[in-house]
This record gives C-alpha cells, structure tokens and sequence, in this order.
C-alpha cells in the first residue's frame, strides 16, 4: 500500500512537470509571436513612413522645369565648350549643325532629362532686380523646345556659394540652382562622339603586317624570325594607339587630301592579328603631319579622321 502510494505521488509530480514544461513552451510560443508581431509591425511603419518622407520630399520640391526627357525634340546651350545643339527625329539624336557626327546617344539622351528637370534650392520672393543677379547679361543660356513646339528658355546668371542665380525666360523669378546643372552639359565634341573601336593587339597575337606607300610593298610576318624585333616594335605602336581625339568626325571624300589621306597620298597599313583563335585584318591609313607631332589616321571603313602622335605612327611603320 505504501508502494503504491509511492508510486501514485512520483507520477504526480512527472504529470505536474509536464505541465509546468507545456505551460513554459507556450509561454514561450507566444512571447515569439508577439515580437514577431511587433517586428513586422515596425518593419511596415517604417516602409509607410518612408513612403510619406519621399512624397512629402517631393511635394516640397521647386520645379523650375518639368518636362519629360522623351518630350524634348531640341536643345541648345553653351556652358563654355563651346556652342552645343542637339535635335531628336524618330527617337535619334543628332548633332544639329553637322547630322553626320557620330553622337553617342547617351550623352543627348542624359542632358535631356538634366534640362527637363531642374529643380531648385529656393526661389527668391521680393527680389532685387535681374541685373543684381546678374541676369540682365547671363553667363549662359540654356534652351530646349518640346514635341509641342513650346520653347522654354533658362538663363543662369551670377553664383552664389555652389549655386546659380537662374530666371526662365521673361518670368522675372529668380531661382537658386545647383551648378551640377551646368556640369551636367559641359562637354566637349570629343567627349560626346562614339568613335571606333580599335582592338586589342600586341606582339602576342599580331600575325603580319603589310605596309603599302607610293606602290611599295613591306611586310612583316611574325613567322619570320629575322624579323622578331621588328614585329615587337610594330605591336607596341598598334597596340598604343588610342582613338580619342578627331581632327574631322565625317570628311567627305574631297576632305581628304588636305589630311593626306587622298589614295595618291596616304599609306596604308594591313595588320593581321588573331582574337578568339580567328585571323582578323585592321586596316589603318596615315596621312600628313598636324604640325603638333600628330598625324591623321582613319581606320578601316570610318569617316573619322583621328590624331595619332608621330611617334606611335612611327612605330607602326617600323621607322
């Protein structure tokens, strides 16, 4: 009897452990929930909250212009890289004063949506007149006209701190904007031009050359092995050229010869090189001298004519 009264007293305390273990699990259980619950709670004020900064951000935002990039058809400027202008027909940008520059697209493209949308740092209420901030002669004028035909025009006149003082055409509202406006145009012809592509050749995968000028032939074959030092030389000047100044961006045929790149004049220059185990053939002519240790160069079938220094040219011809 005492056995078993024993025995009933030992479970008694395993079932009430039991419980004490289930009833702590599920205290557990729920405190996980309810940081789980508290966490995405958070996580979601947050996103909200966010949200209501940027639109608040946006709403408070000064449009000076609010047009968008694909809705601008032409635009000018001259931000002091000379005078700039661009126009736009069936979605391609074009170098308006010559149609025939190679424009990368991506520099019109990205100066469009600049102009479209200026926004400024505050608008002056109750100011001075335009010739206080020195817009009765601005230092630049920007202009862009959209598909509709509607020309907007902006004047920036003196800077203040990293801004400028900026009016739109006779508004006679003066505008602080930041001069990464001015930045954002501020190209050359040279910066903007898509020139060639000139591949990767050196004396590792340049196979021959052959040079043609006044009907003489040369060639240099890198199977020769007399002729080892002078495929070296060869490869280190075509492999240091670099095609990023042009003299001319599209020289019509009877441009040639004042660059002496006519067929009478020009030498011409055949490299055979491999890339991805293929045999591929760069043409180069060279013409006259620039009078700045240049010469001019077209390659293969290109309208540009490049500058090339004398002495990368001369390494080229092994001379």
């Amino acid at each position: 009897m005492v056995q078993e009264e024993k025995s009933m007293t030992e479970k008694q305390k395993t079932q009430k452990g039991r419980i004490r273990k289930n009833k702590g699990l599920f205290i557990l259980a729920a405190v996980l929930v309810l940081l789980l619950a508290v966490y995405f709670g958070l996580r979601a004020w947050n996103k909200s909250e966010e949200k209501r900064r940027e639109e608040a951000d946006k709403a408070a935002e000064i449009h000076v212009t609010d047009t968008v990039a694909d809705d601008i058809v032409s635009m000018s400027f001259d931000v002091g890289s000379g005078e700039m202008a661009f126009s736009r027909t069936d979605g391609k940008w074009y170098y308006t004063p010559d149609a025939d520059f190679p424009l990368a697209q991506s520099y019109p493209e990205d100066m469009a949506a600049a102009l479209g949308n200026i926004t400024a740092d505050r608008e002056l209420e109750d100011g001075d007149s335009l010739a206080d901030y020195g817009l009765d002669e601005p230092a630049y004028t920007l202009s862009f006209t959209d598909a509709d035909g509607s020309t907007t025009e902006l004047y920036f006149g003196n800077m203040t701190g990293e801004d400028y003082y900026v009016t739109v055409g006779d508004s006679g509202t003066v505008y602080t904007v930041a001069s990464t406006v001015i930045d954002s145009l501020n190209y050359t012809l040279d910066d903007i031009a898509q020139f060639d592509e000139y591949p990767s050749i050196g004396s590792g995968n340049l196979v021959k050359e052959t040079i043609t000028q006044n009907g003489q032939t040369t060639v240099y074959d890198s199977e020769n092995e007399e002729q080892e030092e002078d495929i070296t030389a060869i490869a280190g000047g075509l492999g240091a050229v670099e095609l990023s100044e042009a003299a001319d961006y599209s020289a019509a045929d009877e441009d040639l010869a004042g660059f002496g790149l006519d067929e009478t004049a020009r030498i011409t220059v055949e490299a055979v090189y491999t890339q991805d185990d293929e045999d591929k053939v760069l043409t180069l002519y060279i013409g006259g001298e620039d009078g700045n240790g240049n010469r001019y160069v077209m390659i293969n079938d290109s309208r540009i004519v490049y500058l090339i220094s004398d002495e990368i040219c001369n390494n080229i011809l092994n001379i």
